[in-house]
């Protein structure tokens, strides 16, 4: 790009155009004046938002990003320019700019107030009506809140000056320094400027929270310590569920790991930790300000798969400091960079740094199954990414980006070794400290560190796609001896159609089945350069009962079982008591299910026979997840009626025999509650509502008579006593959980007038109250999707005609959660797979429109793929009936 371009519209940020400016721009300071002190008038869209941005410029003109409601003024180095010249939609266009001194440019004008979780949210707590804001920036909305250079690599301080009601909470990435109260019940505070920071990383927060407060004091190599001011916070209804000191403890956990680790004191101040409401996100980490979803503030009873989750989101956050905040890439490409590591060292930190002790079984079990579905999609792609834009960037934050990402940075410490792995990052955050980077930097430090050359490395594993998938092949004589065995990778590249021959670090492990034990009977590591690799330590025994590759979870790969080892797993997976294999094996026959190679109804067996002998939280809850899937999606629609009546009859005794209260109780009634939308279990959901005795000893939080409720719904047994009952319970309790939960259990009625409401509702996203929010919005559409097939089918057609202006007319965020909830995915097959309705509207749509937006085609890539994916399981779950 040579010259600026001017168009509209201009929300779609260019890699190109973003590398322009960042040639051209040297930005020295950012000052930014939010006056929030009307959020509390819900006819109030907008807030005044002043920036003065100073910055040199090697030219003439350049562009400034806002959207927003109104730019009022524009001051160039003093002097007001005209508006309806400069303002062009999201940008602001600005010429005879001095290019010998620095420039400061004021912009005047009002930000509008959110609704989609994007800019600066606003919530009005439906229990006490009290109004919260916060904000979420990443990759691109800090634009939405003020006018700044929107792109990574254009890094400046940033000064916050917030007003907003005397009695609120006012926070932003840096602590306040000044304090002023006015006479008309408002203040206004003023925070320290910060250091050198991305746009998309500053944060704001304000509203009525409830804070815990608490310090962390690090003691550094040179003896001086080094003081870290550390706050909790959540709204003022949910303060007598939270557990602020909790935070604050694995918040101290953390720091003292990450500065042992990498060996640079925290640069950011101070560390608060807020959980909001309404969050699209699991967390996001602006520094000093990390916000968290509200979810992590456990309003029902948690299990420790739930507390493990978030410990590992916070140490995920807290690892991002460094590794994404200290040290950014310059643009969305590397993304992986930050989001890999952050997920790699923060399963780490929570493996060695807590007192949880099965992060990487957890890891197994749920993180690698989103990296492995997403790399089996038609939009997988290389870890690192081609993003021409911000589009591609806002869709880029997927598991392939986070969770293989992070599978392929375990594999690169067993290949260079931790030591210089760790090496290799205080290098990388001493030399590029407050900078930013790409991958060629981090592969020049882990070289330096490890003395191996990475380029090799980096092309095999970073810059191809798809799943290797590992097999053993073995011969036997006459007496069933091994005579030669070879671990075979197999798998090919989808985008480029090349063979996947990655270097892979790995044990093998052989078991033997004894009195109903697997126990490992010999192990070795193995280097696995190409296509195979001799398994020596096989030859001369008898074939094992199991063979299991990648025994550690050491590499990123699938295991496809010989038939010897797949039977002794679907027989005899409770005898694996070894948790971490375990996840590993469970993990590779899922996979199976997906990929129409074992049958759903056999999967559901094994689950319903070993599932209630998993002592893993965290696995439990992934296979009870699979479970209802495997019975919804991919077996066929003959036999459902069948499994599903056998897996409430197993869960319903499971209940009684698991302790009362214990984390497998929980999880099984919740798992109960959603098998019931079908029609089963009724008794069960009865007792939970209280309408008949509790025989089950189980407590009935509020998630699970929510779930009750809506399964009550779904099952078509909501009548007018049950709808005035469920009313009155959120009347009486009126949470955000119970109000969206009301949403989706009167959507999910089977009844064609009430999903004609709810598909208009979601469609609109907005209802007869007005617009809708993110959540509201999701749940609506959670209630329409449950439906049989047959309900749902007078939609698809309206589906297909509102696809393109849904997505030209609404946010991403909004856009994605419509299309994505309407789809018409869930079908029941019939006939051939290529013959069903929904899939060949798909397939017909995206044909008919080639020059749609790529990212509206992601979408529908990887929706159309998945519905492809359940069809094909049913009908190999039908031959295997």
């Amino acid at each position: 790009m040579d010259t600026l371009e001017r168009y509209a519209p201009n929300e779609n940020l260019r890699r190109d155009e973003a590398a322009w400016r960042a040639q051209n721009i040297d930005w020295h300071f950012a000052e930014i004046q939010l006056d929030v002190s009307n959020a509390t008038d819900s006819s109030a869209s907008g807030y005044s938002s002043i920036t003065t941005l100073n910055f040199s410029s090697k030219r003439a003109e350049t562009f400034i990003d806002f959207i927003h409601e109104s730019v009022d003024e524009v001051l160039v180095n003093g002097t007001a320019v005209d508006l309806d010249s400069a303002v062009l939609d999201a940008r602001i266009y600005l010429d005879n700019l001095r290019t010998d001194v620095p420039n400061t440019v004021k912009i005047t004008g009002t930000a509008l107030y959110s609704r989609s979780g994007e800019g600066l949210h606003r919530f009005v707590d439906p229990q006490d009506g009290q109004t919260y804001l916060y904000t979420q920036f990443e990759p691109s909305e800090a634009r939405r809140v003020f006018a700044c250079f929107e792109q990574p690599d254009l890094k400046t301080s940033y000064r916050f000056t917030l007003t907003g009601p005397a009695a609120w909470h006012l926070a932003s990435n840096q602590p306040i320094v000044d304090e002023v109260l006015h006479d008309n019940g408002t203040k206004t505070v003023a925070c320290a400027p910060t250091p050198p920071i991305s746009s998309y990383i500053t944060a704001v927060l304000a509203g009525p929270y409830h804070v815990v407060r608490g310090e962390h004091i690090q003691k550094l190599e040179d003896g001086e310590e080094l003081s870290i001011e550390m706050a909790a916070t959540c709204r003022a209804s949910l303060a007598k569920h939270f557990d602020g000191e909790e935070i604050i403890k694995l918040t101290s956990q953390g720091l003292d790991y990450y500065h042992l680790l990498f060996d640079y004191p925290y640069p950011w101040g101070k560390y608060d930790s807020a959980f909001v409401p309404e969050y699209n996100l699991g967390a996001m980490e602006n520094p000093g300000l990390v916000t968290f979803t509200e979810r992590y503030v456990f309003t029902s009873q948690a299990t420790e798969a739930q507390h493990e989750q978030r410990a590992n989101t916070l140490m995920h956050e807290m690892a991002h400091m460094w590794f994404g905040d200290l040290v950014t890439m310059k643009w969305w490409d590397d993304l992986w960079l930050k989001e890999s590591f952050a997920d790699y060292i923060g399963t780490l930190a929570n493996d060695e740094a807590t007192d949880f002790t099965t992060a990487w079984t957890t890891f197994a079990a749920r993180r690698k199954a989103w990296a492995y579905v997403a790399d089996q999609m038609p939009t997988t792609h290389p870890i690192v990414a081609d993003i021409p834009d911000l589009l591609a960037a806002d869709q880029n934050f997927d598991g392939i980006t986070y969770a293989k990402g992070a599978s392929v940075l375990k594999q690169l410490a067993a290949f260079v070794g931790a030591d210089a792995f760790r090496d290799a990052a205080r290098a990388y955050f001493r030399k590029h400290a407050y900078s930013n980077t790409s991958l060629d930097d981090f592969l020049e430090a882990l070289e330096t560190a490890s003395g191996r050359d990475m380029g090799a490395w980096a092309e095999a594993w970073l810059k191809t796609s798809g799943v290797p998938k590992l097999h053993v092949q073995y011969d036997t004589d006459e007496a069933g001896t091994i005579t030669a065995a070879s671990l075979i990778q197999s798998g090919t590249d989808p985008v480029t159609g090349e063979k996947i021959a990655r270097p892979h670090v790995l044990s093998v492990g052989a078991y033997q089945l004894a009195d109903g034990k697997l126990s490992r009977s010999d192990s070795a590591r193995v280097e696995l350069a190409g296509e195979s690799a001799a398994l020596d330590f096989l030859v001369g025994s008898k074939v094992p009962d199991l063979v299991l590759p990648n025994d550690g979870d050491e590499t990123y790969a699938l295991i496809e079982f010989d038939q010897v080892s797949r039977a002794t797993l679907l027989a005899h997976l409770s005898g694996l008591t070894d948790s971490l294999p375990r996840a590993t094996c469970w993990a590779s026959l899922w996979d199976a299910v997906r990929s129409a190679t074992l049958d759903a109804q056999s999967y559901v067996q094994a689950i319903l026979d070993h599932a209630h002998t998993v002592t893993d939280a965290g696995v439990f809850g992934v296979l009870t997840d699979q479970l209802i899937t495997s019975i919804s999606k991919y077996a066929a629609p003959e036999l459902r009626a069948e499994l599903r009546t056998r897996a409430a009859g197993v869960l319903t005794g499971w209940l009684t025999e698991f302790e009362s209260g214990s984390d497998q109780q929980t999880t099984t009634a919740r798992t109960l509650a959603r098998l019931a939308r079908a029609g089963v279990a009724g008794q069960v959901i009865d007792a939970f509502l209280g309408e008949q005795p509790n025989q089950y000893q189980v407590t009935v939080d509020e998630q699970l008579l929510w779930a009750s409720y809506i399964a009550l719904a779904a099952a078509g047994r909501l009548d007018e006593a049950a709808e005035a009952r469920m009313h009155e319970a959120a009347k009486a309790k009126p949470t955000s959980v119970a109000l969206n939960a009301v949403r989706t259990a009167l959507a999910a009625r089977p009844d064609a007038q009430v999903k004609e409401t709810a598909f208009d509702t979601v469609l609109m996203a907005r209802d007869e109250q007005g617009e809708l929010s993110n959540d509201a919005l999701s749940a609506t559409a959670l209630g329409f999707t449950m439906g049989s097939a047959a309900l749902l089918a007078p939609f698809e057609q309206r589906y297909w005609a509102a696809v393109l202006p849904v997505f030209e007319t609404m946010g991403m965020e909004f856009a994605t959660r419509v299309i994505e909830g309407l789809f018409p995915g869930h079908q029941d097959l019939d006939g051939a797979v290529e013959q069903n309705q929904a899939l060949a509207a798909s397939t017909n749509w995206l044909e008919r429109h080639e020059g749609a937006p790529t990212a509206l085609k992601r979408i529908l890539l990887e929706e159309r793929a998945e519905l492809e994916r359940s069809l094909k399981a049913q009908a190999y779950s039908r031959t295997r009936g």
